[in-house]
């Protein structure tokens, strides 16, 4: 057993726990100090992370947790998501409580890393839980009327698919005699076939919760809108890395006797297609953004669909995800560096007053579309080839289409910057502006552009 191979896990258990107590002692205007010490542990994780790439995979507690590439990537991509957000949102984050907003925020982090490198189900409904509770504390952060409304409808969908996990979970290891996955597999063989698909039906369900995928979307949305943009920022990026995953290697525990790839998919072009056609109708941008990730949960599952009968699905999955993630907090950054323009309408003139975030706004819209050359363009190629190649052409048919359907609402968003001129809105809330959100929104706006020829130059392609 190789306990130092949790070190990552480690450091941000032990953050989370030094960070609350810290905020116990501390004035409140010094907890800004817990907020870099809260930016250096997550960079140290992610860098310890790192020390990983291209060992083999190492099984902890019995197999019940991996350290494998798909583990090793999440290790990477939600410190790193994590650590961006505080940035961005660092004046909305900072008050009087912000020790206790860091905590929840590693807390929430640590239980996505758990929940995409669990390889047994009560690890897995651990991680879980983990990341879900304290999503809960985060999307009512700005007290607001709309933020209790989204909290209240946040835990009770919450508590609907945590209750349908925990009860396919249940199912699956009566049915498997076993919740570690490499067992379950072997015992699920010779189990009745319907009672092996409600309990996969369940788990994954419950997992679409996290990803904010259909049918488990109805809280992104209002979640989205209430929250502030950098919880925004968060909730519709790393949630969603550990669910996929944990997602993936569910599909490979399935046997043969059902056709869980064919639920995936049908999940898949539901999400994609419900997303789409909502976000189409939105006026708010953080809605309208809130819609957009529940169509790209459908394109991130594309892959998942056909892990086992394409090559290259596991890569394609994991390419897709470090680029979405890029590319949605280059798109929030954006939104954080322009408070206090909430609608469409309110963007009128931006073009003209901010034409550098302006451009950063272009680049990561037409990503999100996947208009080549940028990050998104490569990751949905990449996840198309990889669905095609499995078998799945209505699949890409359907996302091809619904592709072209995004692109409307992108350039709602785009074009209503230019249009009018300048209301003055951001001048007037210039004291909460996010100091940090112009330039990483810039910085995260070029990567988007290089990001995709980085991948096609690695070979993946």
């Amino acid at each position: 057993m190789d306990y130092p191979a949790l070190l990552p896990e480690v450091i941000l258990l032990a953050t989370a726990v030094i960070t609350l107590l810290a905020g116990s002692f501390l004035p409140s205007r010094r907890q800004v100090l817990t907020r870099w010490f809260t930016l250096g542990a997550l960079l140290v994780s992610a860098g310890s992370a790192w020390g990983a790439v291209g060992r083999p995979p190492t099984e902890i507690f019995s197999a019940t947790y991996t350290v494998d590439g798909s583990t090793t990537a999440i290790r990477l991509i939600a410190p790193l998501a994590t650590a961006v957000v505080i940035l961005i949102g660092r004046n909305f984050l900072g008050s009087a409580r912000e020790s206790e907003t860091y905590s929840l925020l590693l807390l929430a982090t640590l239980g996505t890393v758990i929940v995409g490198g669990a390889t047994d189900l009560l690890v897995l409904v651990s991680g879980f839980l983990l990341a879900s509770i304290p999503l809960y504390a985060l999307v009512g952060l700005s007290r607001t009327a709309h933020a209790a409304e989204a909290t209240l409808k946040t835990y009770l969908m919450g508590a609907l698919f945590g209750v349908l996990l925990l009860a396919g979970i249940t199912l699956l290891t009566a049915l498997g005699g076993s919740s570690s996955y490499p067992t379950l597999a072997r015992g699920l063989d010779g189990a009745p076939a319907g009672a092996v698909a409600a309990g996969f039906v369940a788990v994954v369900v419950g997992l679409l919760f996290k990803a904010g995928g259909v049918p488990g979307h109805f809280w992104v949305p209002d979640a989205s809108q209430a929250s502030g943009t950098a919880v925004a920022a968060f909730l519709t990026t790393v949630p969603k890395v550990g669910a996929l995953i944990a997602l993936a290697r569910l599909v490979g525990v399935a046997p043969t006797s059902i056709d869980l790839p064919l639920l995936v998919a049908a999940f898949a072009a539901l999400s994609m297609t419900v997303g789409n056609l909502a976000a189409l109708a939105q006026k708010n941008v953080l809605r309208l953004l809130g819609w957009s990730t529940v169509s790209q949960v459908g394109y991130l599952m594309m892959p998942v669909a056909v892990i086992g009968l394409a090559d290259g699905a596991s890569a394609a999955l994991l390419a897709y995800l470090v680029l979405y993630t890029v590319t949605n907090l280059a798109v929030f950054a954006v939104v954080a560096a322009l408070p206090g323009r909430p609608t469409l309408a309110d963007w009128a003139g931006v073009a003209t007053a901010h034409p550098w975030l302006t451009a950063a706004m272009i680049v990561g819209a037409l990503s999100l579309v996947g208009t080549p050359p940028t990050a998104v363009f490569v990751g949905k190629l990449l996840v198309f080839t990889a669905a095609w190649d499995g078998g799945l052409a209505v699949l890409v048919v359907i996302a091809a289409a619904n592709t072209v359907v995004s692109l409307l609402y992108y350039l709602r968003l785009i074009m209503g910057a230019f249009r009018g001129a300048d209301t003055g809105t951001a001048r007037t809330v210039v004291g909460r502006t996010e100091a940090a959100s112009p330039a990483i929104a810039v910085v995260l706006g070029i990567t988007v552009l290089v990001a995709g020829p980085l991948v096609l130059a690695a070979g993946l392609l």
